[in-house]
Parts: C-alpha cells; sequence; structure tokens
C-alpha cells in the first residue's frame, strides 16, 4: 500500500499529514539536506508531508527562450545535475510557458521531476468557477501530467481580501482545489504572495482549516528588512523576515522567488560589489544571494528564472552542494541592503506582470532603464547650479536613447490609465515613476 492510499484510508490528507509532520523543532531541517552520489552533488530539501527529496534550486520557468530546442537542453542539463523542481504558470509567455515546459519534461521519467504551477485567476471574468476550473485542467493538458505536485493560488495580496475573496472563496474554488488534492489529482497545495500581507494572514491563521503543504514568497537579502521601504510607492505588504518567520512558526515550508529581486543584485553599484569581491573575489552577487537565501533552514526549493545554459551551469554548481553563509558574510550582506535601501531606485523585478501597456510603454524597460541610471551614480542628478549638471542630464537621455530605440516606448507616452496598477505585485505607482522619468528629460 501507497503512502498516499494509508493516508486517504485512515482519512488524512496531505495536509493534514505535513501538520503532523513538523512537530519536531524546524530547526532540524538543517540537518535534512542531503547529498546525491554521482552523477550529481545537488542540495535537497525534505518535504516535510510527503519525505520528497527536493533540489534546493529550483527552475523558474517564466523568462524562457521561446524556441522548443533551447528550452530542451536547459531542462535535460538540470535534471542531469540534480534539479527536479520546475515551476511554470498560465499566464507565463502568455501560456507559451506552460507549453514549453511539458514537451521538455515529458521526455524524461516522471519520478524524475516536480512540477509546479498556478491558479492564475487575477483578470476578473476569470472569477468565475468554470472559467478557474477550465484554466486548472487546461494546465494538466500543456504539461502533459496525471497530476500537479504543486499547485498553488497565484498572488494572493494583490486586491486585498475584497479580491481574495472573489477569486476564491466566494465562487468555491479554493474548496474545489482543496477535493483536488484529497484526489491525489494535487499533491501539495499552497499559494504565492506578493501585495497586501492582511490575505496572507488570514490563510496562515486558518492553517488547521486547509492544512497549506508551502508557500512561496518573496524573500533577498535586501526584501528581508527592506521590502516595505518605498517612500514613493504605496505598500501594504510586509518584510520577506516577517513573510518567512510566520510560515516557520506555522511549520509551513517556504519556496522563494525572486532570490536576486529579478536580477538586480546582478546590476548593484560597483562600490556595493567590490565589498563582496573583497570577501570572495571569485563569486558573482548572484551566487552571494544563492547562498544567504539557501541558508535558510525552512526553505524548500529556491527559484531562479534560466533562461540561457550559462546561468543554468552557474547556479547548479552554487547548489552542489550549498555552502551556508557565515555569520560574517550575513553581517556584511546586512550592510549591504542598508546601503542599497539608500539609493532611489524602483522595486520593479522585470516580471512584465504589468505588460502590454495599452499606450506602448515599456514599462519594466524604462524601469531597467532609470536603475541603471541610479547605480552607476547619474542620478540623482545634481543640483540645477551645479557645474556636472548638464553633462549628467545629457548622460541621462543618451543612455535612455540606447536602451530604448524606439521612443513610442518611453515614459513620456504613459497616459495615466492606471491599467497596470492591479497588475503588479510590487505594487509600484507605475504612472507616478514615470512621471519621474518623464520630468528628468524635461528641457528646463
Amino acid at each position: 500500500m501507497s503512502r498516499r492510499d494509508f493516508l486517504r484510508r485512515v482519512g488524512m490528507g496531505a495536509g493534514s499529514a505535513m501538520a503532523m509532520s513538523v512537530l519536531g523543532p524546524l530547526r532540524a531541517l538543517a540537518n535534512d539536506e542531503k547529498q546525491s552520489t554521482a552523477p550529481n552533488r545537488m542540495t535537497y530539501r525534505v518535504q516535510h508531508g510527503s519525505g520528497e527529496q527536493i533540489s534546493l534550486l529550483g527552475f523558474g520557468m517564466m523568462r524562457l527562450p521561446d524556441n522548443q530546442e533551447e528550452v530542451n537542453q536547459l531542462v535535460d542539463y538540470a535534471i542531469e545535475h540534480g534539479v527536479n523542481y520546475f515551476d511554470t504558470a498560465p499566464m507565463y509567455m502568455g501560456g507559451r510557458s506552460e507549453v514549453l515546459t511539458g514537451n521538455a519534461l515529458s521526455r524524461h521519467p516522471r519520478e524524475k521531476y516536480y512540477v509546479a504551477t498556478k491558479m492564475s485567476n487575477q483578470r476578473n471574468h476569470l472569477w468565475d468557477f468554470k472559467e478557474a476550473q477550465k484554466m486548472y485542467y487546461q494546465s494538466f493538458q500543456r504539461l502533459k501530467v496525471d497530476h500537479i505536485d504543486y499547485y498553488l493560488l497565484h498572488s494572493i495580496g494583490g486586491g486585498g481580501m475584497e479580491t481574495l475573496n472573489g477569486r476564491f472563496f466566494d465562487n468555491h474554488l479554493l474548496e474545489f482545489l482543496l477535493k483536488e488534492r484529497e484526489a491525489g489529482r494535487i499533491r501539495h497545495l499552497g499559494f504565492s504572495y506578493h501585495g497586501d500581507v492582511r490575505p496572507f494572514d488570514y490563510l496562515l491563521d486558518h492553517q488547521e482549516e486547509y492544512h497549506w503543504d508551502f508557500v512561496q514568497i518573496q524573500m533577498n537579502f535586501l526584501d528581508w528588512r527592506h521590502a516595505s521601504l518605498n517612500t514613493n510607492g504605496w505598500r501594504k505588504d510586509a518584510d520577506a523576515e516577517y513573510l518567512y518567520n510566520k510560515c516557520e512558526k506555522t511549520g509551513v515550508q517556504c519556496v522563494i522567488m525572486e532570490p536576486l529581486r529579478g536580477g538586480a543584485f546582478g546590476k548593484m553599484a560597483k562600490e556595493l560589489t567590490n565589498q563582496l569581491k573583497a570577501v570572495r573575489p571569485n563569486d558573482s552577487t548572484a551566487r552571494w544571494a544563492f547562498r544567504w537565501v539557501g541558508s535558510h533552514p525552512n526553505i524548500l526549493t529556491t527559484l531562479s528564472g534560466m533562461n540561457k545554459m550559462e546561468h543554468v551551469k552557474e547556479n547548479v554548481e552554487t547548489f552542489s552542494p550549498l555552502e551556508i553563509c557565515t555569520e560574517a558574510e550575513n553581517t556584511l550582506l546586512a550592510e549591504i541592503a542598508d546601503q542599497m535601501a539608500g539609493f532611489p531606485t524602483i522595486p520593479c523585478t522585470t516580471c512584465a506582470y504589468c505588460m502590454p501597456c495599452p499606450y506602448g510603454v515599456d514599462i519594466p524597460g524604462n524601469f531597467a532603464y532609470y536603475n541603471e541610471a541610479v547605480n552607476s551614480h547619474i542620478l540623482p542628478l545634481p543640483d540645477k547650479g551645479a557645474a556636472d549638471y548638464a553633462d549628467k542630464k545629457k548622460q541621462f537621455a543618451d543612455g535612455l536613447r540606447l536602451a530604448l530605440p524606439n521612443v513610442e516606448t518611453w515614459a513620456r507616452s504613459c497616459a495615466d490609465c492606471e491599467e497596470c496598477l492591479p497588475k503588479c505585485p510590487q505594487q509600484i505607482r507605475i504612472p507616478n515613476q514615470m512621471s519621474r522619468i518623464v520630468e528628468l528629460l524635461r528641457k528646463r
């Protein structure tokens, strides 16, 4: 008799089994890491309820190349070197991500991988139960599976409790998903969080009712204590330290997204990267960030959106095995985070959920260039009376032309329609930020 059949016969779902299995100290998770034998040395974490060995490096499939052969090569290398967790969603790449992922993974034995996808019913018309159910079944077809290992309520928090109720409670959709878990078509049920912290608190505060198997949160050494530091936005969210600690206290393991903050750590100011190079000259900022996240024991897996073979190889090496951060290294990263928090950057992770803009604005492109200008110390512009004011302003304008050659995609095309606002998981007040960029370019 399989473990799942046994649990079902005695009246326990996967979530109930998980709840019983975490009665011991969560800090013991650090001892649950397993090193596999040849041909890989990947670090694994044990999923509480099932005992599954999950690679601490997970493959995020949101930014894949739209070429099946390239995706196949990336997936093949990852699986060969011990990666077994693959995360996608119906909305990624307009549905192409699930298709590409399914085609690539289905070429491998089913026991070689765990696939995660989501109920991406953020748009109002998808709150209808039948429309949401259609999305759910479509994921099975695209992924070519008869069960989904890790299924998520996608990005709860946006729109607060009212939206949570509309998406999952009023339409009885959560009730349906819980039954699907009991039936075994969903093996583990969880949710991902961005935005208003109240839905996050509500779902975890009702753990005895829902038995969440995992929670996906945004966590990195900057967001640990600076996620809510946004003087130009309208955040209602919480720092990653709060999110992680609440999950740990509740007995729910974390899946981590944005460990590199949308790639921002690869474009840090030079004086910050120099501090890291002084300690570990051969390590990239990405390796520092991954090591910091993986050093936390209540992490099940850490997602990386890899779209190039060089990224896959470097990340695999970082986690094979993972070298835990020392106390001194943690202190250094905390100091660097404090310094980064003082930079007037826009907290965009380039996820492109805000796109397409009905007026043609390349929202993530504008923000990426703005942040690059801040990190290279072109911005903020000096006082108008300063000797280098005109030169700095020209550098900013010239750089924007190189970054976004099509002027129709510039911030000045923003019509302040606010269609992008409910789509942004970082809750950036996008039109306000576009106005700041336009102001920088305005002739005096």
